[in-house]
């Protein structure tokens, strides 16, 4: 990626003697070479980003913006990039003040901006490059919004020197089959454009100019192709629910397509974000019926509303928390705005109501028995007979017994299980070597939450990345968990695993890990004991 574009020297001004009318015409050049790259990729681009590309492209002819540009060069001698700089400023100004649809226009105004200062100083365009043959992505790190646009068809794999392994950048990256590594300190400095590197992003490793034995090897491996059958199950014949994590419609459609048993997370952010106020009632049922409709007559867990941290919803959280990942986030932002918990519970029972799928309702970032009571209630008055409760935070695994007496389920998140229990926020790559699933202190939390699923009758999943990773599916099986949720491209790989260990084996490593004294160890003997790891090339 090339380094982002900073805003020029405020009042830089041309030279004394300098050809002003030369000055300005490089704008009016710079405009006209910005705008046909911008069709040009728009060409190449299909529906909705084609769309978007060709309005961009617009903007970076519009002749007011170029006029304003020009006019600052000839009348405030400022240098071209510092003229479209202000000029753009300004558009954006007049469209903000516009509101409505001109407003939300402020961000493609800022990217044409960026794209002209890049053109008129020399500098490659800002964004994902434009290369003829596909690539691997090298960046600091990647904003979920660019991981969730990005073709997969020219971008082999991702790999940023920052971020952490359960951030959303890399969940994105692997729910698009992307592989992807995060947290490769020193990368950008070993690597230049042009290089070519093996990224793994099953071990998390990068290849730096590897020879042809190892390209045909990892091609090889790449080219192996497994399905799933709709059957979870360990070699002993010990039945593991193998379900989906979808974060839309188009999500749920692509998790019946690969024989997903059911869905085990519905994210339902999707509706939330980048507005101003909550969607309607009926906006949601809609929503939610088509992935109810995809999985008919299977199981679907619909969470509610994950609002906070880092994703700040303007209605709901606020953006003065000194602490957002502690503060209020999930099910807690029901205390100030319980309409918002209300309106969604009622438009997932109409939704529900209106299909056949088997539909259990869940909550976010529950910590005590009390709001697990409470959330029971709120979903009962809806008719909404079998509610749960994310596990998430170590009290509630700590008191899983408990709150189990009330929830008919738990479904354990360990990416936010591990970010508290090892205080390690999940974004922050200084400390993603801390963000593993595999460390005993998780999984001793993991273990107590089972214990309290047994001591109730209650089933326990995870729907965490850690179910996505077949050794480490082995060993929560062997916890205790009774289904896996994950991204539908991993379900192959992990039911392949299961498949070919039996339920002893899987109580065994689990014991094995929970005893071993670091992450590291306990993942390094598990994948020692399980040969068909490598059989699989996994």
């Amino acid at each position: 990626m090339p380094e982002p574009i900073t805003e020029p020297p405020s009042g830089r001004r041309l030279a004394p003697g300098a050809d002003h009318e030369a000055a300005a015409a490089q704008i009016a050049a710079a405009s006209e070479r910005v705008r046909a790259a911008l069709d040009a990729a728009a060409d190449r681009a299909q529906g909705d980003a084609a769309d978007v590309l060709h309005a961009t492209a617009a903007i970076a002819a519009d002749p007011t913006l170029v006029a304003d540009a020009v006019q600052r060069v000839m009348t405030d001698h400022l240098v071209p990039e510092r003229a479209v700089w202000e000029a753009a400023e300004s558009v954006a100004e007049q469209f903000a003040a516009l509101g409505g649809l001109f407003a939300e226009r402020t961000r493609d105004i800022a990217d044409v901006r960026d794209r002209l200062v890049a053109d008129l100083t020399g500098r490659a365009a800002p964004g994902v490059p434009d290369q003829d043959e596909p690539f691997v992505l090298v960046a600091p790190d990647l904003a979920p919004a660019l991981v969730a646009t990005l073709d997969t068809a020219r971008v082999l794999a991702i790999a940023t020197s920052q971020g952490g392994p359960t951030a959303h950048t890399a969940i994105l990256a692997r729910a698009r089959g992307i592989p992807a590594v995060v947290a490769a300190r020193g990368l950008e400095t070993a690597v230049t454009a042009g290089d070519v590197v093996i990224v793994d992003g099953g071990a998390g490793t990068v290849v730096v100019h590897p020879d042809d034995e190892q390209v045909e090897a990892a091609r090889a491996l790449a080219a192996q192709a497994r399905t799933f059958d709709g059957d979870g199950r360990t070699a002993d014949g010990h039945r593991v629910e193998l379900l989906a994590n979808v974060g839309d419609p188009a999500d749920a459609e692509a998790a019946a397509a690969a024989h997903a048993q059911g869905v085990g997370l519905f994210r339902t952010e999707f509706q939330f974000l980048d507005r101003d106020e909550p969607p309607t009632i009926d906006e949601q049922v809609t929503a939610y019926r088509r992935v109810f409709a995809a999985f008919a007559g299977r199981k679907v867990v619909i969470r509610t509303l994950d609002a906070g941290a880092d994703k700040p919803m303007p209605f709901l959280t606020s953006d003065d928390e000194a602490n957002p990942a502690l503060g209020v986030r999930g099910l807690r932002t029901a205390a100030l705005h319980a309409d918002v918990l209300e309106d969604q519970l009622t438009a997932i029972a109409r939704a529900a109501d209106a299909e056949s799928a088997v539909v259990w309702v869940m909550a976010p970032m529950v910590s005590t028995v009390d709001e697990a009571e409470d959330f029971v209630a709120r979903c009962a008055r809806h008719g909404l007979g079998t509610a749960g409760v994310m596990v998430e935070v170590p009290s509630a695994a700590l008191v899983a017994d408990r709150i189990l007496a009330h929830a008919a389920f738990a479904s354990i998140g360990t990416n936010d299980l591990t970010q508290y229990t090892m205080a390690a926020d999940r974004l922050l790559g200084s400390v993603a070597h801390l963000s593993d699933a595999w460390h005993p202190a998780v999984l001793r939390l993991v273990a107590e939450t089972c214990r309290g699923g047994a001591a109730q009758g209650r089933p326990v999943g995870v729907c965490g990345e850690a179910a996505a990773v077949p050794a480490l599916a082995v060993v929560l099986v062997g916890l205790g968990v009774t289904s896996l949720s994950m991204t539908p491209r991993a379900l192959a790989d992990v039911a392949a695993v299961l498949g070919a260990t039996t339920s002893d084996e899987c109580a065994r490593l689990a014991q094995r890990a929970l005893a071993a004294p670091t992450a590291a160890d306990a993942r390094e003997l598990v994948r020692a004991a399980l040969p068909v790891l490598a059989e699989l090339g996994l």
